[in-house]
């Protein structure tokens, strides 16, 4: 910090001779601006994490606030410190109002609060350690903001907010020194040398740049939402009865109602959820209705929908469809849709999970729209707590949820899905035995083409061991391998025509899967879904149609997913009897399955580093150090989630969590006391004899708590030894510092037999 803003000799400190706290008021106007800017940041920090402007009219306040304290610093101000806590109630009261009607997310409240009375406690600060008080108000301003902004608008805030405050740490640390102006000369001097300190000021600035940048890139990610308070949007009313059966989709608009159930066109006219011709919407998916048609063409122009914090990576699923139509798809029971309703005091509404057998994971996700979408509500597998801003919200028989209203913007809701982990053992040995409302709604293929797909089918599959990529010793004999191997046959064999209009129309007559099997040899992405799902069962393997949401890209500094609308897409569901449903992706250029909860983003941002390095690299070198690091990063993170995961799981995994921080920090002291004694052994070994020996008496008596003064020369520590130590101990550390000092300075032969003897002899009595 000397270094940064060097110290003249001409200052003389600041002594407070009669004792009054009026007279220590701070003087330095240039720390008052600094203390005022950075709280100034820290209010603009919070506006643009929110994306609003309610807090900006607290600039004014503030400065008028930090005038007034320094005009009136040196006198009582004693009406004004009432009125300032005449003014804190008030605020308080205020705040409380709002927590009640905010029973989550009370993060922006106490912004607010922290806002106001900051504008009050500006009014009163004539102290350094007052201005003290405000730059604390402004570091926690910009944590809150940073926990509240979801992109990267937020980094210029932070670097101006670090740029400040490296000269006010300064400035705070002469204050803090007692040290004032000397002379206007030297004042001037100080004024010519300051064009010298800014290259000083920049390096200083790039340094803790660079810093912070490399710890954030190797910390790791831990799953948050330790506390079962999450954030969602102020409540919401719904006027008139809620069945759920409509869908409001502002992609769908029929004469001019939004507000449509399933309707037939869009904003152009085009037929969306007939099979005749049509065009694609080039904003919304076409896909978020009770009925979809696949015979349109033309593509989506890319916009951000929503933003999403997960815990795990994952499919944002929307709705699935059950019947075939032969040029799309709809939900056969849409009428059979059941209401669920909350409790007026929370936002949480429960939802019946089904029973199933393998070990699954509560997974939380925070989803913010950006864009307006359909009244579907995206979520997880398997949504047991929804906590949503309506009274209420539907859920129909393919486990889709939905809202009263459509997901305006900046509408936020949070959901705890319980997400089965994929085992692919166990749902190979899957029973297939399915019920009959497993039966009867999803085995379902038109006649006209039941017979050619089966049959290709079964050729598919009988060819497998001719086919099968690198020579697989996987047997097709589970519903669950099968699935899998038409999964990548259909990757493999069939292809995205690279001009989406290339594709031609499908006639009256035509059929989609047929078309694509054994006419055109390929589709668009969701039409490669479809052909999946059709031929699983035609060979009785209960399937259906899913359209949501993939992960989006990851933004490893907010910590969100951003979610395009390009985003959406189709893929085949597959039901396991006591397992549930679980997706494949026959997509080309897709995973054959969806991220898995097994994922993490642990080691985000040097993951990606890594991937950035590894592009300049060969590739025997980046497969080689993938496989090596990849191991190791896997099983690190899996470990630190499973920790953090304890305090998770009640009393008992807090118990076990801190039983087990308490082992290895036991441990680790273990362990560094072990390294510190093998490096000072290795150190002593590499000295004189003589040195050594001395050395090693000086660590031994300062851990009998008489060390060695720096000031002190070896002979008049020895004298010190007699006042301390027992005769015989002082006797023994004279005899070694005598030797010790005739050796340095002397150049005599110690009897380094007889020194190491009674040393010997004295850490055995001594003990």
């Amino acid at each position: 910090m000397n270094r940064f803003w060097p110290l003249s000799m001409g200052h003389v400190w600041r002594q407070n001779t009669q004792g009054s706290p009026f007279k220590e008021a701070e003087d330095t106007i240039s720390l008052r601006v600094l203390v005022l800017a950075l709280v100034i940041i820290g209010i603009v920090a919070t506006d643009i994490a929110t994306e609003t402007t309610s807090s900006i009219w607290a600039i004014p306040p503030s400065i008028v606030g930090a005038i007034w304290s320094y005009y009136r610093r040196r006198h009582a101000n004693v009406t004004v410190k009432f009125c300032i806590a005449i003014g804190m109630l008030i605020a308080l009261g205020a705040f409380f109002g709002r927590l009640l009607g905010e029973l989550n997310d009370t993060r922006l409240a106490l912004a607010e609060l922290l806002i106001q009375l900051q504008i009050l406690h500006s009014f009163d600060m004539p102290r350094r350690k007052d201005l003290g008080y405000s730059i604390v108000i402004g570091i926690i301003l910009l944590g809150v903001a940073a926990t509240l902004s979801q992109t990267l608008a937020f980094a210029p805030v932070l670097l101006l907010f670090l740029a400040i405050a490296l000269p006010t740490l300064g400035l705070n640390y002469r204050s803090q020194l007692g040290l004032q102006k000397s002379t206007v000369a030297s004042q001037k001097s100080k004024e010519i040398k300051l064009s010298s300190r800014i290259p000083v000021y920049f390096l200083l600035f790039s340094l803790v740049v660079g810093l912070g940048l490399g710890i954030f890139a190797v910390l790791p990610r831990f799953p948050g939402y330790q506390l079962r308070t999450f954030p969602v949007s102020s409540p919401i009313e719904v006027k008139g009865s809620f069945t759920g059966r409509s869908i409001i989709n502002p992609g769908y608009v029929r004469q001019g109602n939004a507000n449509n159930q399933g309707s037939s066109s869009n904003s152009l006219g085009q037929n969306q959820t007939t099979g005749e011709p049509g065009r694609l919407d080039n904003g919304s998916y076409y896909g978020f209705n009770s009925q979809i048609n696949q015979n349109l063409r033309g593509e989506m122009k890319p916009k951000v929908v929503m933003r999403v914090r997960s815990q795990a990576e994952g499919f944002w699923r929307v709705l699935a469809f059950d019947r075939y139509t032969g040029k799309g798809w709809e939900i056969s029971r849409n009428e059979k849709v059941r209401t669920i309703k909350r409790l007026p005091w929370s936002y949480q509404i429960y939802v019946a999970t089904p029973d199933i057998i393998g070990k699954t994971r509560d997974v939380v996700q925070t989803y913010t729209m950006v864009s307006d979408l359909p009244n579907l509500i995206p979520a997880m597998t398997f949504p047991q707590e929804v906590y949503f801003p309506t009274p209420i919200i539907a859920i129909d028989q393919e486990d889709g949820l939905r809202a009263p209203v459509g997901l305006s913007q900046d509408l936020t809701y949070t959901i705890i899905s319980k997400v089965p982990y994929r085992d692919r053992a166990a749902l190979g040995k899957a029973s297939t035995n399915y019920l009959k409302k497993i039966t009867d709604y999803y085995l379902q293929v038109p006649p006209e083409i039941e017979k050619k797909v089966k049959e290709r089918t079964k050729e598919i599959l009988a060819n497998y061991n001719r086919e099968r990529v690198g020579k697989s010793l996987k047997t097709l004999d589970s519903p669950y391998e099968k699935a899998l191997y038409l999964t990548q046959y259909l990757k493999q064999n069939y292809s995205i025509p690279q001009n989406p209009l290339d594709l031609p129309y499908l006639e009256e007559k035509d059929d989609l899967v047929e078309a694509f099997l054994f006419k055109y040899k390929g589709g668009y992405p969701d039409h490669f879904s479809t052909v999946l799902t059709v031929m699983l069962r035609s060979i009785g393997i209960p399937a259906r149609l899913v359209a949501g949401f993939g992960a989006g890209e990851f933004n490893p500094f907010t910590g969100m997913y951003v979610v395009r609308n390009t985003d959406a897409y189709a893929m085949t569901e597959v039901y396991f009897p006591k397992h549930g449903w679980f997706a494949f992706d026959p997509i080309p250029n897709h995973p054959l399955i969806p991220p898995s909860i097994e994922d993490t983003q642990t080691f985000s941002v040097l993951r990606q580093f890594w991937r950035w390095v590894a592009g300049w690299l060969p590739s025997p070198v980046t497969g080689l150090l993938n496989n090596v690091f990849g191991t190791i990063f896997s099983y690190v993170s899996r470990a630190i989630a499973w920790f953090f995961a304890l305090f998770t799981q009640g009393w008992f995994g807090v118990l076990t969590g801190l039983v087990l921080t308490t082992t290895i920090a036991f441990l680790g002291w273990l362990g560094l006391n072990q390294w510190r004694e093998w490096r000072d052994r290795r150190w002593l070994g590499k000295l004189p004899p003589m040195e050594g020996l001395y050395q090693q008496m000086l660590q031994w008596t300062a851990q009998k708590g008489l060390g060695k003064h720096p000031a002190q020369t070896p002979l008049e520590y020895a004298n010190v030894s007699y006042q301390h130590h027992t005769p015989a101990t002082a006797q023994v550390i004279d005899e070694i510092c005598q030797a010790y000092v005739g050796w340095r300075y002397g150049g005599h032969t110690p009897n380094l037999k007889q020194l190491q003897q009674s040393w010997q002899t004295l850490k055995k009595t001594v003990k």
